[in-house]
C-alpha cells in the first residue's frame, strides 16, 4: 500500500482496544496492551478465593485482557492495505486454529463483523464450525449503512492481530449469514472493523510527526455518534457556493474513512455540480459524469486536472470564532479509473449526491493526515508530504480565517416538525388500538345479543365502527 494511504489511516488503526487503564499512558508510539475487562474500567481486580474469572467479550468489538507488551505502531501501518476505492484492511487471524482474513477499517460504523458464509464477492469467510475456541451468543443483528446492510449472528471467538500487537484477544463477532449491496465486486476484504463512537469502542491511537508537516488544524467533534463535525461553507475555485451554511450539515456532516466519495446533500451537490461545471475549462459534459453513470475519456497524452478548480471547505476551529480551509485539487476529485481502454484514460467524478449526510469520504481525505482524537473530541487535519501526484502537492491547508460572516451554529436542530409527527402518530395508532379492541368486543358478544329486532333508522354500532375505521 502507499505512503498515501498510510497518512490516512495511521490514527485510526489502534481504535479496537477498549478501556485502557489510564495508568499505562506511554510514549506516541506505544500502544498500551494492559486492557482491563469490560466490567472495570482500569481497576485492577484483588485475586480472592475460587477460580479466576475468565475474560468476557461485551458488545461487537475488543473485550479481554490480552498477556504482552507493547504494540509496534508502525508495523500495524504495514499491515494496512488496499485502495480509497475498494477500501483499506488490515489483516487479521480468527479462531482456533487461525483463520486469515482481511478487515476493512472503517469510522463511520461501530461494530465488528465478517462474512460467515460463502458469497460470490469474497474469496474466504470464517467457518465458525472450523474454530474449537468459538462460543455462540444465541441471537443475531442487523446493521444498516447509508448504502448497504448485513444481518449476522452473534459470538465470540479469539483474534490475532499478526502485526503490530502480536497478541489474542476475546471478541465479540457477528458472522454475517445475509446482506445486501454489502460485499461489492472487486473487493478485497470480508469482514469490517467499525471505529465509530460507541460504548464498543475506545481510542488507544498515536502521532506520528514524519507523516505531516506543518500544524494540525483541529475541529470540534459536535456530537459524539458518528465523527460528526461543522462545516461553515463551500468554495469553488476561491468562489462561494453562497448557501446557508445549515445546507452543509443537513442533517450531519462527518469524517468517515469507509466511504469512497465526497458525499453531499442534494442541494449543496447541485450547487457544486453548476459551480464545477461553470468554472472548468471544458465547455460541455455529459449529465451521467455528474451522475456517476457515465466516465469521461482523454487520451493517454493528456490529464483533465488543469482544466477543473479547486474545492475548498471551511472547517470551525477550536476557537469557534476562526474557521481553517482543506482545500482539494481536481487529481482528489477527478479519478481515473484502470482498465478503461489501451488509447484513453478514463476518469470518474469523486463527488456525489447524498439523502442524509455531508460525508467527507477518502476523495479529500487522501489529501490529509487526520487524526481521530476522541479524548479531546476533536477531528485534527494536516498537510501530507504522501499527497503528492508527480512531484506536486493535491491538497492544501490554511487559516485561520475569520467567521464573523458566519451563523454561531451551522449545525442545525432537530425540526419542530419532527416529534410532533411522532407524537401524532403514536396517538392515531392508540386510538386505533381502542377501536380495534371495542370491535373485537362487540364480535365476541353472545349471538342472542347481536340478532334482537332494532328499529331501521338506529346505525348498528359494529357496522359504523367498521365503515369509519376505513373511511
Amino acid at each position: 500500500m502507499g505512503a498515501l494511504a498510510r497518512a490516512l489511516l495511521l490514527p485510526l488503526l489502534a481504535q479496537w482496544l477498549l478501556r485502557a487503564a489510564p495508568a499505562l499512558a506511554s510514549a506516541p508510539f506505544t500502544l498500551p496492551l494492559r486492557v482491563a475487562s469490560t466490567t472495570s474500567r482500569g481497576a485492577v481486580p484483588t485475586p480472592g478465593p475460587g477460580p479466576p474469572a475468565e475474560p468476557r467479550a461485551d458488545g461487537l468489538a475488543l473485550a479481554l485482557e490480552p498477556a504482552g507488551s507493547a504494540a509496534n505502531f508502525l508495523a500495524m501501518v504495514d499491515n494496512l492495505q488496499g485502495d480509497s476505492g475498494r477500501g483499506y484492511y488490515l489483516e487479521m487471524q480468527i479462531g482456533t486454529p487461525p483463520q486469515k482474513l482481511q478487515i476493512l477499517v472503517d469510522t463511520g460504523s461501530s461494530n465488528f463483523a465478517v462474512a460467515g458464509a460463502p458469497h460470490p464477492y469474497i474469496d474466504s469467510y470464517f467457518d465458525s464450525e472450523r474454530s474449537s475456541t468459538y462460543r455462540p451468543k444465541g441471537f443475531d443483528v442487523t446493521v444498516k449503512y447509508t448504502q448497504g446492510s448485513w444481518t449476522g449472528l452473534v459470538g465470540e471467538d479469539v483474534v490475532t492481530i499478526p502485526k503490530g500487537f502480536n497478541s489474542s484477544y476475546l471478541v465479540n463477532i457477528a458472522t454475517i449469514f445475509e446482506s445486501e449491496n454489502f460485499f461489492l465486486p472487486g473487493i478485497r476484504w470480508n469482514g469490517i472493523l467499525g471505529l465509530a463512537y460507541a460504548t464498543l469502542a475506545k481510542v488507544l491511537g498515536g502521532i506520528e510527526p514524519t507523516l505531516y508537516k506543518g500544524d494540525i488544524w483541529y475541529t470540534p467533534i459536535k456530537e459524539e455518534w458518528y465523527y460528526q463535525i461543522e462545516i461553515l461553507k463551500l468554495e469553488i475555485g476561491g468562489q462561494s457556493l453562497n448557501l446557508d451554511c445549515r445546507e452543509y450539515n443537513a442533517d450531519k456532516a462527518i469524517v468517515d474513512s469507509g466511504t469512497t466519495l465526497l458525499r453531499l446533500p442534494q442541494k449543496v451537490f447541485d450547487a457544486v455540480v453548476e459551480a464545477v461545471a461553470r468554472t472548468s475549462l471544458i465547455p460541455e459534459f455529459s449529465e451521467g459524469f455528474w451522475t456517476g453513470s457515465q466516465l469521461a475519456c482523454w487520451t493517454n497524452s493528456e490529464t483533465p486536472w488543469s482544466y477543473f478548480p479547486k474545492i475548498s471547505i471551511y472547517l470551525r476551529d477550536e476557537n469557534s470564532s476562526r474557521s481553517f480551509r482543506i482545500t482539494i485539487l481536481p487529481q482528489l476529485y477527478i479519478q481515473p479509473m484502470m482498465g478503461a481502454g489501451l488509447n484513453y484514460e478514463c476518469y470518474r467524478f469523486g463527488i456525489s449526491p447524498s439523502t442524509n449526510a455531508l460525508v467527507i469520504g477518502a476523495t479529500v481525505m487522501e489529501g490529509f493526515y487526520v487524526v481521530f482524537d476522541r479524548a479531546r473530541k476533536r477531528v485534527g487535519f494536516a498537510a501530507s508530504p504522501c499527497a503528492e501526484i508527480a512531484g506536486a502537492p493535491v491538497s492544501e491547508i490554511s487559516g485561520p480565517f475569520s467567521t464573523e460572516d458566519i451563523a454561531s451554529n451551522c449545525v442545525p436542530a432537530l425540526p419542530l416538525n419532527e416529534p410532533i409527527l411522532w407524537i401524532v402518530s403514536y396517538t392515531l395508532m392508540s386510538v386505533c388500538g381502542v377501536i380495534l379492541l371495542v370491535l373485537i368486543t362487540l364480535l365476541l358478544l353472545p349471538v342472542r345479543c347481536r340478532h334482537h329486532p332494532r328499529d331501521p333508522e338506529v346505525v348498528n354500532d359494529e357496522s359504523s365502527l367498521v365503515r369509519h375505521r376505513w373511511k
